[in-house]
């Protein structure tokens, strides 16, 4: 008889134990006080030290292993609105800047008072569309995400992606006919709404892995031509892709003298997952335990969560020739692909500064609009039931979209906060991930078959829907250890002080009134790559 497997438990030390241990560590966190509405049954650790500990509880064995039935309770979902109204046509565009009649501007007392504020108190550069995009360079809409539109810009100096948020400010009205056809204008919001973003931003700025910041700008006036052809185009082919999908962002051709966006500059990430083309096993094995990898060591420096990582806030990038995986290399499938990630959009997550104690975290509250949980449009919206349903219960069961009507609904532990700290979101993401990668896989089906093969056991503890008597991962990290035990993954690719640097990032906007000296004082943040090639011959 075997002996009787252990998963999840520890047993000796082992090779997970190193895991992270020689990557920079943040200061250790104090536990804070035991609160109402943070009482997990079972007590997550709050220390970087109990972080890495519990990676190095993982020992692979064989199957039949018995351990606690769902993940512990520590934590907090996050992720995006999503609308259903009807899908405007774009012929219902106007195919030039408009004519800023004053009757069609849309104008309150709110959006003057903003507008005189925002110009008496912002110290950020402001911008015009012909600035940012002059004749001559590129602009690509490329996303939209929770609460702004995301764009590619090229020029002499390099590629930036920009993410546009709306700001108080008029905007000419909709006409009849996009009235009568249901389109619905994405709320404006004020500078501080992004703050957190930005703030989770800084603390991984030197996390592989995750985007580069480089600055922020105010955008004022009208669109030029070519923001408006890349904003009708992305909604054609939005259209094709989904016919019913929503058009919720409004178009360049209503943008006026005083319409105003704040505008923040990322380092190019590649392209995103969903228009990527997957053909290879090792593309399949590289992108997963890439994002695994980012969210693990994210997990240990700032408790993050990322809430919302589908497919269009993942991007790939080939930034070395893939390399046949040899014969000897005894089990090792992670890092021949010469692929690279990048994680976007933190508009929906969750993380605090380990470095004051007590700290409160950054989050976003999503019982203010439950339409993220009752939404069935895409199949994301299932892992935001998930996440809400953890929060509620304490285990893998989720609540169909009828049972999330209700705010702050009582869980087991006290009414329902999105400010606690569960790493298991990041599992259900990664979930999500490897059953995407399956799904869209476009090479030979007999690699297909080989990946799925090998990581039949890691599927069967990462599944959401498995039963209670299967143990599961509770965080990211956890799922990394795996790799690390299975011999997937050498552990040298996993060490911080062997990631090569690259080229400095700074910023590609840079006006007629910047002269040399402003732009070359753009801040600029230096980052390591996430790729880390295999070591096998």
């Amino acid at each position: 008889m075997p002996p009787k497997a252990t998963y999840g438990k520890r047993s000796k030390a082992s090779k997970a134990e190193r895991l992270f241990a020689e990557l920079p560590q943040s200061p250790i966190r104090k536990p804070p006080t035991t609160t109402a509405t943070t009482k997990p049954k079972d007590l997550e650790p709050v220390t970087v030290t109990d972080l890495t500990q519990q990676l190095s509880d993982i020992k692979i064995e064989e199957q039949g292993k018995n351990s606690e039935k769902g993940p512990k309770l520590s934590g907090k979902p996050h992720r995006k609105a999503w609308k259903e109204e009807q899908l405007v046509c774009d012929e219902l565009e106007e195919t030039t800047p408009p004519s800023g009649d004053n009757h069609d501007i849309l104008e309150s007392e709110d959006d003057r008072q903003y507008e005189e504020d925002v110009t008496a108190e912002t110290t950020l550069r402001i911008l015009s569309w012909e600035d940012v995009c002059p004749h001559g360079d590129r602009i690509e809409k490329i996303a939209e995400a929770s609460y702004a539109e995301v764009y590619r810009v090229t020029n002499a100096r390099g590629t930036s992606i920009i993410k546009v948020i709306r700001l108080h400010s008029h905007i000419k009205a909709k006409t009849k006919t996009q009235e009568r056809a249901g389109l619905v204008d994405e709320e404006p919001h004020a500078e501080a709404d992004v703050d957190g973003e930005l703030q989770i931003s800084e603390w991984l700025a030197d996390v592989p892995g995750f985007v580069v910041y480089k600055e922020r700008y105010v955008v004022q006036g009208r669109a030029t031509r070519q923001l408006l052809e890349t904003h009708q185009a992305f909604q054609r082919r939005a259209k094709r892709q989904d016919p019913g999908r929503a058009q919720f962002y409004p178009s360049p051709s209503r943008y006026l003298d005083g319409t105003r966006f704040l505008v923040v500059e990322l380092g190019d990430a590649g392209v995103a997952l969903e228009d990527w083309r997957l053909t290879t096993e090792s593309q399949l094995w590289d992108v997963f335990f890439l994002v695994a990898v980012a969210l693990g060591r994210a997990e240990d420096l700032a408790m993050f969560e990322h809430r919302d990582l589908h497919e269009s806030n993942l991007c790939i990038r080939q930034v070395h020739e893939p390399r046949a995986r040899p014969p000897e290399s005894q089990g090792r499938f992670y890092g021949y692909s010469g692929l690279d990630i990048t994680i976007l959009d933190y508009g929906l997550s969750r993380a605090e500064d380990l470095s004051v104690d007590y700290a409160p975290p950054v989050s976003n509250d999503l019982e203010r609009d439950l339409s993220f949980f009752t939404s069935t449009h895409a199949p994301q919206c299932n892992v935001y039931r998930q996440m809400r349903s953890f929060l509620l219960r304490a285990d893998r069961v989720c609540l169909p979209p009828a049972e999330h009507t209700t705010p702050y609904a009582k869980g087991i532990d006290g009414a329902l906060s999105w400010d606690v700290f569960a790493p298991y979101t990041n599992v259900l993401w990664l979930a999500y991930l490897y059953v995407y990668l399956v799904d869209n896989f476009k090479g030979d089906k007999r690699a297909l078959k080989s990946f799925r093969r090998t990581t039949r056991e890691l599927w069967k503890y990462l599944d959401p829907d498995a039963g209670d008597d299967v143990p599961c991962f509770n965080c990211a990290a956890d799922v990394v250890g795996f790799g690390v035990e299975a011999g997937w993954i050498d552990e040298v690719q996993l060490v911080g002080a062997s990631h090569s640097m690259v080229e400095r990032e700074e910023s590609i906007i840079v006006s007629p009134d910047d002269d040399d000296d402003e732009a070359s004082s753009l801040r600029r943040s230096p980052r390591r790559s996430q790729y880390r090639p295999s070591t096998s011959a």
